[in-house]
């Protein structure tokens, strides 16, 4: 069991993680008149500098030896390179084009999304709250569409892409750092390509706006990592419920910044949206937390059982068929019986 000391940092890690990615629409405006584009490729190429940097300190390149000897392990870390690309850069669009509440969505719809990919392509089973939260989720996709006029398909396609690389990434089955760095591997070149064409064409700010405007575009680097690191640090110290609740941080930080600080509009139909996506994701931290308590009784009885079980003599002797105490002599067969 962990100690205390270490579920309380695992804590602080999580809520740092998804605190620092929850405030992350504020770092993106910073790197203007960047577009989007620039801003993803730079994040690509100076993510893999400083993951490079990470597992240098760490002297953690074992792994690579492995990974480049399974050429489906490849394949699958290429498409999460893909997905997780589509959603850097559609998140940094968004928020650098006044759309941070959509964007929050995305992020709060995602473990709707994510329950019924499972239930598409894994062929996993709901328990009945399960179904109600997704039917209610599908609602509010349904109202805030109403609402926008369009369906919300910058919230769909970062739900979808997010819950698509969760789930190829469960398939490699890597370390945080040494995911992203195969990944920001698998996209530097095609980044830095870019990079190099739009500064052969003047096109790039990276140096013309400045020695200060340069580093905060390095620093995409640095934001994509250091919560990534306390992410991991957070998962072998805690609790997977834990860190399910935790994940909620990112998108009400998101979402309370789009509406306080970036002073976006929140018609009554977009609070109708979010208030049923609100209720959804209730339902599911509900249930969750109910499935988690009693899987924990039960282990907690199965366990009771077993030190039961164990604390009984091995052979103890039989007298009539009551157990006698193996400190006590069995008592010797008579031909008479005494009454």
């Amino acid at each position: 069991m962990k100690s205390v000391n270490e579920q309380r940092s695992g804590l602080l890690y999580g809520i740092g993680a998804y605190g620092m990615w929850g405030l992350v629409p504020l770092f993106w405006p910073l790197l203007k008149p960047a577009g989007a584009m620039e801003i993803l490729a730079h994040r690509m190429v100076w993510s893999l500098a400083v993951v490079g940097i990470v597992l240098l300190a760490v002297r953690r390149w074992a792994w690579i030896g492995k990974l480049v000897r399974q050429p489906r392990k490849l394949g699958l870390i290429a498409l999460a390179a893909t997905v997780i690309t589509v959603n850097w850069g559609l998140y940094i669009w968004a928020v650098n084009s006044g759309q941070v509440v959509e964007a929050s969505l995305g992020y709060f719809i995602n473990p709707l999304v994510t329950i019924a990919m499972g239930v598409l392509l894994l062929k996993e089973r709901l328990r009945p709250v399960q179904w109600t939260a997704v039917g209610v989720g599908f609602a509010a996709v349904l109202v805030l569409a109403v609402g926008y006029g369009r369906p919300p398909w910058i919230s769909l396609v970062l739900a979808f892409s997010f819950a698509t690389y969760g789930l190829v990434k469960k398939k490699v089955n890597l370390g945080g750092v040494e995911s992203l760095a195969a990944e920001t591997a698998v996209q530097f070149l095609p980044a830095l390509g870019y990079l190099l064409w739009i500064g052969s064409h003047g096109d790039a700010t990276f140096g013309a706006e400045g020695l200060g405007h340069a580093g905060l575009l390095a620093a995409t680097g640095i934001v994509t990592a250091v919560p990534l690191v306390c992410f991991g640090a957070a998962a072998i110290r805690v609790p997977l419920s834990t860190l399910g609740l935790l994940q909620y941080l990112a998108p009400v930080f998101q979402f309370g910044l789009g509406v306080v600080y970036f002073h976006e509009a929140m018609p009554p139909e977009r609070w109708a949206g979010f208030s049923l996506v609100w209720a959804a994701l209730a339902l599911l931290t509900w249930d969750a937390l109910r499935t988690a308590r009693r899987g924990r009784a039960a282990a907690v009885r199965l366990a009771a059982v077993a030190a039961t079980a164990a604390a009984a003599p091995a052979a103890a002797p039989y007298a009539g068929g009551v157990p006698v105490p193996a400190s006590e002599p069995a008592p010797t067969p008579t031909s008479r019986s005494v009454s």
